[in-house]
Formats: structure tokens, C-alpha cells, sequence
């Protein structure tokens, strides 16, 4: 996959997601299984503004060639996902989550193995 397809998915999902945190909280968390209190409804608002900020991240530097903002990005991304991928999975494991959250640990699988393929070292022609 090129790297800016994997961007420009990302940039969906977090578009998909932003709005729903942010203006639309109890709906979500209550379709997760999630009990909605004040605290939640902070940090469901706190998240949603994250995903407007990796939504203009991933929009914005789609087409970044190679180099070394590209990797600053993809390494940012990366253990960005992959530390919500923990995060996910010590909540539905814990059974706090419904299995809807298993599509959530899906997204955040996909997009920390997508980020951390471009971290690889390019292999070069002999």
C-alpha cells in the first residue's frame, strides 16, 4: 500500500470518528456499551479534538515524499496507534467493552502494522 492511501484512510476514519465524539458522546460510548458520565463526556471531547488534529495531520501530509518528516510521521502514527491497540484490548479483555470493540482493535491493528511497515529499512537494489 502507498503511503498515501494508508493517509488518506486514516484521514476517513478519523473524519468518520470525530465528529461523533465530539458532538455526539453518549450515542457513541453507549453503542460501545460504555456508561456515560461527566468525566466520559471530557474525555470522549478530549479524544475527538486528537482525531481533528491526526485528521489534518494525515490530510494535509499525504503526499509527503520520502524522507524525514515522512518517517517523523509514520514513528508519530504508529505508537499512536499501537498504544490505543493496548488500550482497546486491556478494556474489552477486562469485558468493558462490547464486542463492537473488537472492529475498534481492528482499525488501531491495521493502522500501527500500516505506519510501522514504512519505518522498515528499504531494501536496495544490488
Amino acid at each position: 500500500m502507498k503511503f498515501k492511501t494508508l493517509m488518506t484512510i486514516k484521514a476517513v476514519v478519523c473524519l468518520g470518528f470525530a465528529p461523533l465524539l465530539l458532538f455526539f458522546p453518549v450515542w457513541l460510548l453507549g453503542l460501545l456499551g460504555l456508561e456515560f458520565s461527566s468525566g466520559a463526556a471530557f474525555t470522549s471531547r478530549e479524544y475527538g479534538a486528537t482525531l481533528v488534529g491526526n485528521l489534518l495531520l494525515t490530510w494535509l501530509a499525504r503526499k509527503v515524499e520520502a524522507g524525514t518528516a515522512r518517517r517523523a510521521i509514520a514513528w508519530n502514527l504508529c505508537v499512536y496507534d499501537a498504544i490505543a491497540l493496548v488500550a482497546t484490548l486491556v478494556l474489552l479483555l477486562s469485558g468493558t467493552l462490547n464486542p463492537l470493540g473488537w472492529g475498534i482493535a481492528a482499525v488501531y491493528l491495521f493502522f500501527a502494522v500500516g505506519f510501522a511497515l514504512f519505518l522498515a529499512p528499504e531494501k536496495k537494489a544490488a
